[in-house]
């Protein structure tokens, strides 16, 4: 093992025997399988990207007492401000290798993680032995930079009844336990980006109710654990026609999977809550894990609005209409949107506060940014969408065509562009219909609407942190002013 984790490395280390479906087949080999071998050399390209000699200090951070060993700074617990920032744009420099579009990157859940670890001390009341079983399991994530994935939502099925008063072997849940550790049965979701992962954390971060402790519990488990089964969605990447055709979603499809647990067993020092409904809640909720792992998610956000704003001027550029007034109005408006998600970022991270030794984002402007993000994304895809008309429709229909002789006087007759060749333009209008209106767009839009929980638990999240007393106050402050013999006296004056 190397200074840093390299892409090689993590290629080699998903060769792991793990059990993965897709229609109706088990892969063989995740890394070479059409459904998903370019998204995981694009996962393993971010670890070649980090171990780079001149990006080596901005990206990583070296471990104490590991000898010389350095990690990716998602797993750096900031002790400042500063810290935090420089942390932050280690993130954004990630996220730039996806253009945003990787949303599950290896550092979502190391900022999760850490941010949990920030509150150990609730893990300790919980149990001591579970305490140090995550305080370990952290470090052992941290010193090898892993790639894991998460599972902490059940399937939906009747969502009219409690978790517990599902169908059986459904939600998963504890159905033995021993001196060895417990057996879980059972499916969670959503794996996103678990086929490139090492390992899964499972817990709960939908509320549970007493009577439900089976299904309190929260675990990690590698990709290969005998039991796993992993059922993929669709591949976008196995359904686009060549990187021409579909330059983000051959590459960047992180894929999303359900994972069934049949009987798996989970050793002791794995397991970090047991049977307690407040603490799969307390987990997330009353450290900074839930904080962390969001302001992550805006971290990437500020990147991807960024590439779709730039996306926007470019089609108008290529359309010849970006001198319109109308039009530089719509692209103003997107500017605006864009400096709003950075300028939210800035004021998370600036207003957040010490939480014992470490920086915590502020979690009520968090909360915010994540009720107007939500709203504000499939905004900006209709927008872009609205300002490339019909230009996204007649394109041609692949990079073959290109190679008849025939056609390609017409496509260039047909293709014309203000402002660039026609190849140019309809490179770069096939990457546009990529990212905002193709079957993997949609999914895009549809997660970033939805990974943080529907719009009532957002706006639910923002409701509970809020600061109503001093808003409150203030109203009071007015009220006690004047009374209505006030009134009359000054009237009479």
């Amino acid at each position: 093992m190397g200074v840093c984790k390299t892409g090689s490395e993590h290629i080699a280390s998903l060769r792991d025997g793990r059990t993965v479906y897709i229609d109706g087949e088990k892969v063989a080999d995740v890394t070479t399988h059409p459904a998903f071998a370019k998204s995981v050399a694009s996962a393993a390209a971010l670890y070649d990207y980090q171990a780079r000699p001149e990006n080596l200090e901005a990206m990583t951070f070296e471990v104490p007492g590991s000898g010389g060993r350095r990690v990716n700074r998602a797993w750096q617990m900031p002790r400042s401000l500063d810290e935090t920032i420089t942390r932050r744009k280690a993130l954004q420099r990630w996220a730039r290798q996806s253009y945003g579009f990787m949303g599950r990157s290896p550092d979502h859940l190391a900022s999760a993680l850490i941010g949990q670890k920030m509150g150990l001390e609730l893990f300790e009341k919980h149990s001591p032995a579970r305490a140090k079983a995550f305080s370990d399991y952290v470090d052992f994530a941290t010193n090898n930079d892993l790639f894991l994935t998460y599972v902490i939502i059940n399937p939906q099925a009747e969502r009219g009844k409690d978790w517990g008063a599902q169908a059986d072997d459904l939600v998963a849940r504890i159905v033995d336990e021993d001196a060895e550790g417990i057996t879980i049965r059972g499916a969670k979701m959503m794996g996103t980006s678990s086929i490139m992962a090492n390992e899964v954390f499972v817990a709960s971060l939908q509320p549970l109710k007493p009577g439900e402790e089976d299904l309190a519990f929260s675990c990690a488990l590698p990709m290969n654990a005998k039991g796993l089964k992993v059922l993929s969605r669709k591949s976008f990447e196995a359904s686009a026609v060549s990187v021409y055709d579909n330059p983000i979603s051959s590459r960047y499809d992180e894929n999303d999977a359900l994972m069934y647990f049949e009987d798996v067993k989970v050793p002791w020092d794995r397991v970090f809550v047991h049977r307690s409904v407040d603490m799969c809640r307390a987990q997330f909720h009353d450290t900074p894990g839930h904080v962390y792992q969001n302001y992550q998610a805006q971290i990437r956000l500020s990147v991807k609005t960024r590439f779709l704003v730039g996306l926007a001027r470019r089609i108008t550029e290529t359309i010849g209409t970006t001198d319109m007034p109308q039009v530089r109005e719509q692209l103003g408006y997107l500017a605006s949107r864009c400096g709003m998600v950075d300028a939210m970022l800035a004021g998370i991270e600036a207003a957040g506060a010490m939480k014992g030794e470490y920086w915590v984002p502020n979690r009520h402007l968090l909360y915010s940014a994540q009720v107007l993000t939500q709203d504000f994304y499939p905004q900006l895809v209709t927008l872009i969408r609205d300002l490339a008309g019909g230009a996204l429709i007649m394109l041609p229909s692949s990079y073959k065509d290109w190679e008849n002789p025939e056609l390609v006087p017409i496509i260039r007759k047909t293709q014309r562009s203000a402002g660039m060749t026609p190849d140019k333009k309809v490179k770069l209008l096939k990457a546009a219909w990529d990212a905002i209106g193709s079957e993997f767009a949609s999914r895009h839009v549809q997660y970033e609407m939805f990974y943080a929980g529907a719009r009532f638990v957002t706006t639910g999240h923002s409701f509970r942190t809020f600061d109503w007393a001093d808003a409150g106050g203030m109203v009071e402050d007015l009220l006690s002013g004047y009374d209505l013999s006030t009134s009359a006296r000054i009237a009479a004056e």
